[in-house]
């Protein structure tokens, strides 16, 4: 679905083509992210959640650099469009001739990927700690695309660098997520999901902390560090999943924790510039800041909630025990 969307854009010549090329590339797109993210949550280690989600800002990166370079050499911006959605063809046919190796791992996984059961949004949104997590998403997602596109802007317009020095240090926080999340993976199989979420959403915090200061390389510095705490955050709390819900659950929340993702994607960043618009761009580091503690805060809520659910049986038990043995 998204070979077929990138081809339309790039066979499009009207805003209104583009508009309804994206329904299948935005279904195609969510479609990925649920059932990839799923299988390497069930079948993979932490790192390779880390990686995998480190080869998405390399792609995040490639992208605009393939759509400059055919700018810069006198082509249409059709043109760029079309050699992604190529390499996007070249994708599924290198998927098609996969499928027996992913049937294979399946089959290895045992019964709990086997298992899974289809659940209803509501009785997906019931699960215990998932409406946490989904806000969790919704803001980790809320706090990376309003820094990503409101970061340029705050640094031109409120702290009076120049547009081709913000458009620089608003790169670093893409660094910094791309860098951190290589990095992460060769230290998350020891720290675990849970620790490496907590280490980098206090990262996060930092670098919203630092970004208003009044020197030079304040704001540079806290975009960094913004990126790199973001980087463990997302691969984490997706590899979670299976662990906090179940792995036969896994993949009904994981549709949802992405469809929350994007929502916090869609709502924040206009919401952000409306207030923007009204209240002033210099608002963005105290926003980032809310986003950080209200994620922090559900995150550690769906811990507290499987925790207990995991000493309930435990103390059971024990009790069970201790009436046996009097």
């Amino acid at each position: 679905m998204t070979a077929v969307a990138l081809a339309g854009f790039s066979s499009s010549s009207s805003f209104f083509e583009l508009c309804l090329w994206g329904i299948p590339y935005g279904l195609g797109a969510g479609s990925i992210d649920a059932a990839l993210n799923n299988f390497v949550a069930l079948h993979y280690a932490s790192r390779h959640m880390s990686w995998l989600h480190c080869f998405w800002g390399i792609g995040a990166t490639t992208g605009p650099f393939v759509m400059g370079l055919c700018l810069a050499h006198g082509a249409r911006w059709n043109a760029g469009y079309m050699i992604i959605g190529a390499l996007q063809l070249l994708l599924v046919i290198c998927l098609i001739f996969s499928l027996p190796l992913w049937s294979a791992h399946t089959r290895s996984g045992g019964s709990a990927a086997s298992a899974q059961k289809a659940l209803g949004l509501r009785e997906t949104a019931g699960l215990p700690g998932a409406k946490a997590m989904l806000a969790a998403f919704f803001c980790y997602c809320a706090l990376e695309s309003t820094t990503g596109l409101w970061a340029g802007s705050y640094v031109a317009l409120h702290k009076g660098v120049a547009p081709e020095t913000a458009a620089t240090w608003s790169a670093l926080f893409y660094l910094g997520i791309t860098v951190g999340r290589f990095a992460s993976g060769c230290i998350t199989d020891s720290l675990g999901d849970e620790r490496m979420a907590r280490y980098g959403q206090r990262i996060a915090l930092s670098g919203a902390l630092l970004l208003p200061l009044p020197f030079h390389y304040a704001a540079p510095a806290g975009l960094a560090l913004i990126g790199l705490g973001c980087a463990p955050i997302f691969p984490s709390l997706l590899h979670a999943t299976p662990e906090h819900f179940g792995a036969e659950h896994s993949q009904s929340i994981m549709g949802l924790q992405m469809a929350s993702a994007y929502a916090g994607t869609t709502i924040m960043p206009p919401l952000f510039g409306a207030v923007a618009e009204r209240v002033g761009i210099a608002l963005l580091p105290f926003i980032l800041l809310l986003l950080v503690v209200a994620m922090h805060t559900m995150t550690e809520l769906t811990n507290r909630i499987h925790a207990r659910a995991i000493d309930r049986p435990q103390r059971t038990a024990e009790s069970a025990s201790l009436r046996v043995s009097s």
